[in-house]
């Protein structure tokens, strides 16, 4: 089996490929601090749960956290005895090069979500990804990644808002039954939740007039189900984008002859 790890900012996330289908996503906060060992641990407790053998021989990795890497080599090299891919190191053949400025680092998880969407929907398109940043990841009909916008995450923005203003309270991010708030929870509400799907809307409006093409938009992450259901915009939600596009990724490796 191919284990998939996908490690962003605030959580990471473990997806199981039999060779047609994912058996199982497992996500845990990401941390540093954790060693291969305990990763070993965690995993084969999981993976217990859902009654499949621990037959894991092939590992690829998307970080954008560089200091969570070493310790998810160790786990695949000493525990499933395989040399992981890891999406932006040169050994790691991408299946269509960004075309970015000179000497810019593309994050791997761009890469890869746009190159998942590319092969599932066909580009051009706009990927819109809810996490601890909301990310705008443009790829051309290749499936190459050709620049995005970033702006701060729903969750993040809470936060600080939160954090800013001591007399406003910390809320949960939901729908609200309505856009005029009548109380200072859903006010807050209704600023993030209808803030982001204008900020989301008036975004890709930009992106598509600068292309100057019907762009499809495919939304992935823990929100976008949520905001699914305040907008049209979205052609396609597809939470578990990151991994098929690693999954996408290391088949492209394998037919290579690079794994």
């Amino acid at each position: 089996m191919l284990l998939c790890i996908d490690t962003g900012n605030t959580n990471s996330t473990f997806s199981l490929w039999d060779g047609e289908q994912f058996v199982s996503h497992w996500r845990i906060s990401t941390d540093h601090r954790r060693t291969a060992d305990e990763y070993f641990v965690w995993l084969q407790t999981m993976i217990s749960l859902t009654h499949y053998d621990l037959d894991i021989s092939r590992c690829i990795i998307s970080s954008t956290v560089p200091r969570v890497v070493f310790n998810l080599r160790v786990l695949c090299n000493r525990y499933f005895n395989t040399r992981p891919l890891v999406v932006g190191r040169p050994d790691c053949l991408l299946p269509a090069a960004p075309r970015v400025d000179q000497g810019v680092t593309v994050g791997p998880d761009r890469i890869v979500n746009t190159w998942g969407a590319h092969v599932l929907y066909g580009g051009d398109l706009v990927v819109v990804d809810f996490g601890t940043a909301t990310t705008f990841d443009v790829a051309d009909d290749t499936g190459a990644y050709i620049g995005g916008v970033i702006a701060p995450g729903v969750n993040l923005s809470l936060e600080a808002l939160h954090m800013g203003a001591a007399s406003l309270p910390h809320v949960d991010v939901t729908m609200p039954a309505q856009v005029i708030g009548l109380n200072t929870v859903a006010c807050i509400q209704s600023g993030i939740y209808w803030g982001y799907i204008g900020l989301v809307e008036g975004t890709v409006a930009k992106i598509r007039q600068e292309r100057g093409l019907p762009m499809k938009v495919v939304a992935t992450g823990g929100l976008a189900p949520l905001f699914e259901q305040g907008t049209d915009l979205f052609d396609e939600v597809d939470d578990d984008l990151t991994a098929h596009g690693l999954r996408l990724i290391y088949d492209h490796n394998k037919e290579a002859g690079n794994v």
